[in-house]
């Protein structure tokens, strides 16, 4: 199931998504354009759990662990990585920033993106593989839709048979799907090194599901009653 768009309108401009949008997009371009030197750069400027979770200094020319932490949240492995991330935060961001405003919903994307960072680390501790991707904090941005507009519908692709068709489906069901499947591959894929960081997407959800609602601004509360 591919969400395209959702029925929801907004009230404020979405400076900061369209913002987080193309800090990223840039991001990746700058990576592209690293060539041979990408490797080294992913594993300097991604968050490595055992480096996050130890009280020692870094070895080498290493940046702060705290900068690792945000900086890793603009950084992807590929098209496929940084284009369905931004897919989503169009779709679903613009609506929890209108919920939130512009100031609150740039902290609690950050802050869901810390939650992502921590919940992928302390479920691989020892893992010395470099974590990269908005997913963590576009899931929060997930968990926050999911609880401010549970009766919104959702314009989707959806597999039926051998073709995809456009259906509008809840958000409530292509979320709560969407969360259900990143817990399943989270559980079938520990102890297995590498691969997708699927507590971090499991973490970030839950940190926007328990955050957004006192975060929701008392104007929009009214107008959406």
């Amino acid at each position: 199931m591919i969400p395209l768009r959702d029925d929801n309108p907004t009230t404020l401009v979405p400076w900061v998504t369209f913002t987080l949008i193309a800090a990223n997009v840039l991001a990746f371009v700058f990576e592209v354009s690293l060539g041979e030197r990408l490797q080294s750069f992913l594993a300097l400027y991604g968050v490595v759990p055992v480096r996050l979770l130890s009280s020692g200094p870094a070895a080498g020319p290493a940046p702060p662990v705290v900068v690792t932490v945000f900086s890793s949240m603009f950084l992807h492995g590929g098209v496929l990585h940084v284009a369905g991330n931004m897919l989503y935060l169009w779709i679903f961001g613009n609506n929890v920033e209108d919920a939130l405003g512009h100031v609150r919903y740039l902290l609690f994307y950050l802050i869901s993106g810390v939650a992502a960072v921590y919940a992928h680390a302390l479920v691989d501790p020892f893992s010395t593989l470099p974590m990269i991707g908005a997913s963590g904090a576009v899931s929060g941005v997930l968990g926050a839709y999911l609880v401010v507009f549970p009766r919104a519908r959702v314009l989707a692709l959806v597999p039926m048979g051998f073709v995809m068709r456009m259906v509008r489906v809840p958000a409530l069901f292509v979320l709560g799907f969407w969360i259900v499947i990143q817990l399943l591959y989270g559980v079938f894929s520990l102890g297995t090194p590498g691969g997708v960081a699927w507590f971090a997407h499991v973490g970030g959800f839950l940190a926007g599901v328990a955050l957004v609602r006192p975060l929701v601004r008392r104007d929009f509360r009214s107008l959406a009653s």
